[in-house]
């Protein structure tokens, strides 16, 4: 499991994309690389890491439920995710 403050870190970095969003979208159409280098570089969508939902862990991670595959496959062992099962043959 991750630690919080990566957790937190993570969040913060997600708002701050959020919150420009708009300017930097600006800023790069105008072409001016200079001012854009002036906005805190954790504003930059580039920089989030995709983790866990749940644990935080940031490697095996699957877009499509938002977890990684840790998670993932203990969810499904236990029949935590509708319409899917652990194959057996």
């Amino acid at each position: 499991m991750a630690k919080e403050s990566m957790k937190a870190r993570e969040v913060k970095r997600k708002r701050l994309a959020d919150k420009y969003a708009e300017k930097r979208a600006a800023i790069k159409k105008a072409g001016d690389y200079n001012l854009l280098q002036t906005l805190p570089r954790n504003s930059s969508p580039v920089r989030g890491r995709n983790r866990c939902k749940l644990t935080g862990r940031p490697r095996g991670y699957m877009r499509q439920f938002g977890i990684s595959r840790v998670t993932f496959r203990e969810m499904v062992l236990f029949g935590k995710i509708p319409g899917l099962t652990k194959s057996s043959w």
